[in-house]
């Protein structure tokens, strides 16, 4: 099982979404995922997990080492929703990690605007695998 993603760069932020479940077999095409963004885009980065049905302890060590890359590359990464069936236990050397209950809150603690907002410039890019039906923005 692989999970699929979708990076938007919204103003100066940039919002990275999953879906599926971030085991072992994910962890490498999240890696690669977090490249794209660090590839793409300025400013904090909005891990959302809406979409998310799990994730490994290997998941979350992703999760951990994207937010060190990230950091490296002076940029911060927050988490929205994270899965119910763990929560997130970074290791001491790893940078803080905010999470907001989901991607309305993480995005109104940056003043960005809501999902269907109008009049921003938005960028887009996803796995072909994306969910229908799972668009954040109108």
């Amino acid at each position: 099982m692989t999970i699929e993603w979708r990076y938007t760069v919204e103003e100066d932020l940039g919002i990275l979404s999953v879906a599926g479940h971030l085991g072992p077999d994910a962890a490498r095409r999240f890696t690669g995922a977090v490249g794209w963004v660090l590839a793409r885009g300025t400013g904090p980065v909005i891990v959302d997990l809406s979409e998310l049905r799990g994730w490994s302890g290997e998941g979350q060590q992703a999760i951990a080492d994207a937010a060190r890359r990230l950091t490296e590359a002076g940029r911060s990464m927050e988490l929205a929703a994270i899965p119910a069936d763990g929560s997130l236990v970074p290791a001491g050397d790893c940078p803080p990690i905010p999470v907001h209950a989901d991607l309305n809150t993480a995005l109104a603690t940056h003043g960005a605007p809501q999902p269907n907002g109008h009049g921003t410039e938005r960028h887009e890019w996803r796995t072909s695998g994306w969910p229908a039906g799972t668009e954040q923005r109108a």
